[in-house]
């Protein structure tokens, strides 16, 4: 902890780190010049899904998802896809980010009371997070071989990345303190846990919602397909003037927001809450899950409504506005959140736009859990499983 930008603490190692991951691969025009990488694999995904609709195969969403933001983050970050490898290898590559984002989320006894680290040896915790640790250290390390290898193919990746970049600045020294390797290996685990789990649990949890309520995917549709006539894809531009897909989103993060505690925090200096006195280098966690079903804040917070952000157009997710904060705020608000909300849209609207969507025979709207498991991130504990036919023009 403390050698990447999710939980190290906030100081000039952080604010360095953070500033270079933006200005390389996270600002609006860098995540706008990765539009054809998005647009490619979207695409790769829509013909996947049509060779399976003519027979109504039904089709794992989630593991889908997971395999789709995979495949665009490592492309944008590192340069290159995983899913082309053998089935060994992208299985454990699949493997490797659901430990990783399970054990994020894990309880440990030692993590409050320190002096009972023994019970998390003896119940396996330990044993697990030094087999997790290995092998994620042992991909960062293939990741940084690859990256420095001198005869390194660039034809399928002319992209300067964000391990290049970093590993130009530390050649160059262009850091205050000592850019190591360990660190360079972070910022990456940041780029593949933090990225891939959270679009694809909003995506899923979109999708169960649209299953669960017909009328609002009738009219999602409708806009989206109405909008620009008879295209075979929408473009990133033109989903960004389908308000009503946009509310729809915005829904999405509401009820189903990836990170429910956020990242935890850490008090800088004693201040006064409400009354009580938060200690200076309090661990605080922000319950965003609580904030955005609050019915003070919120009518009817339970309901799936995206008309409630046209009713009030003002409120965004960008961290102006409290009461709906899915990214954080201030100035540890996700760093990949304009990435993250671009490659949300494309992805769910074309699935949209494209395929007519049902549940299994035998299963019914009300048969939809919304059963989530518990971790930092919060997945579907059952996988959504559609079947997806081809729209009727």
């Amino acid at each position: 902890m403390g050698s990447e930008m999710i939980f190290s603490p906030y100081n000039e190692f952080w604010r360095e780190i953070r500033k270079t991951c933006v200005a390389h691969v996270l600002s609006s025009n860098r995540v706008s010049s990765f539009s054809s990488i998005r647009t490619f694999e979207v695409k790769q995904l829509i013909k996947k899904i049509s060779s399976n609709a003519s027979s109504r195969k039904v089709m794992n969403l989630n593991e889908m998802m997971m395999s789709l933001t995979s495949t665009i983050i490592c492309r944008v970050a590192f340069g290159r896809s995983y899913e082309d490898e053998g089935g060994v290898e992208k299985s454990k590559f699949h493997d490797l980010l659901n430990e990783c984002q399970a054990m994020m989320g894990s309880f440990f006894v030692s993590d409050y009371i320190p002096f009972l680290w023994c019970i998390d040896r003896l119940n396996g915790m330990h044993k697990r997070l030094d087999r997790i640790f290995k092998e994620l250290d042992e991909f960062c390390q293939q990741v940084l071989d690859e990256h420095m290898d001198p005869n390194r193919n660039t034809t399928t990746s002319p992209r300067e990345d964000i391990v290049d970049v970093l590993l130009q600045s530390k050649k160059q020294q262009a850091f205050p303190f000592d850019l190591t390797y360990d660190c360079i290996k972070a910022v990456i685990m940041d780029m593949i846990v933090g990225a891939t789990g959270t679009s694809t649990a909003t995506i899923v949890w979109g999708m169960i919602e649209l299953m669960k309520n017909p009328r609002v995917k009738k009219k999602v549709q409708e806009e989206i397909r109405n909008f620009r006539g008879q295209k075979d894809f929408l473009d990133e531009e033109d989903i960004q003037k389908c308000s009503y897909f946009k509310a729809m989103i915005k829904e999405t993060l509401r009820l189903y927001l990836p990170a429910p505690l956020l990242v935890p925090k850490e008090t800088n200096e004693k201040c006064i809450i409400d009354g009580y006195e938060i200690p200076a280098k309090t661990i605080v966690y922000i319950n965003a899950w609580a904030i955005h079903r609050d019915s003070e804040v919120w009518k009817n917070p339970l309901e799936f409504y995206p008309e409630r952000f046209l009713e009030d157009s003002s409120i965004d997710v960008k961290g102006q506005n409290f009461e709906l904060i899915p990214f954080g705020a201030g100035r540890r608000i996700c760093p990949g959140m304009h990435m993250a909300l671009i490659a949300l849209d494309l992805i769910l609207a074309n699935l949209l736009y494209s395929f007519d969507w049902e549940l299994p025979e035998g299963v019914n709207n009300e048969d939809v859990d919304v059963e989530a498991l518990p971790g930092l991130i919060s997945h579907k504990k059952n996988h959504l499983y559609l079947i997806a036919k081809t729209r009727k023009e």
